[in-house]
């Protein structure tokens, strides 16, 4: 019972972050952003937000079992939702609706010849896990319960 609530938060809030990322993209794809690669530090702010929802209905919820290793657990998983999800995303987008972003992508980036939709939703998905790691990792040390203070 206990695992299903926690998979359902992850499954949550991972959805959530997809979704926030997908927006704030087609935001900066609205006014001709994209480029910008220093604007996708506000990824990270989605995440911390996507995964401290679900570290704080985790902690409402199922109180008995937040513990710093579930939830460090609980907080990868919907980071690692939420990634596969807007690299998913990502991969059809510039596979099948804006080939020109593809192209952009290979003429611009240092190591851009090499570059395909296969590999660029692979490096979107390792980044963001990557990130949602060190995020589940920093918010359970500022959430843990049984910190001493």
């Amino acid at each position: 019972m206990a695992s299903t609530v926690k998979l359902r938060i992850a499954e949550k809030y991972g959805l959530f972050i997809a979704i926030g990322l997908i927006f704030f993209f087609f935001v900066m794809r609205l006014f001709g952003l994209l480029y910008i690669v220093e604007l996708r530090a506000f990824n990270l702010l989605i995440v911390v937000f996507g995964i401290l929802g679900a570290l704080k209905t985790m902690q409402k919820k199922l109180p008995e079992r937040f513990t710093y290793f579930q939830g460090i657990g609980t907080g990868i998983l919907t980071g690692i939702i939420g990634s596969a999800v807007f690299s998913l995303f990502v991969f059809f987008y510039v596979s099948f609706l804006d080939g020109g972003l593809m192209q952009s992508i290979i003429e611009n980036e240092p190591m851009g010849r090499f570059m395909n939709p296969y590999i660029v939703s692979v490096i979107i998905a390792v980044e963001g896990i990557a990130s949602s790691m060190l995020v589940a990792f920093i918010l359970m040390n500022y959430l843990d319960p049984h910190k001493l203070e």
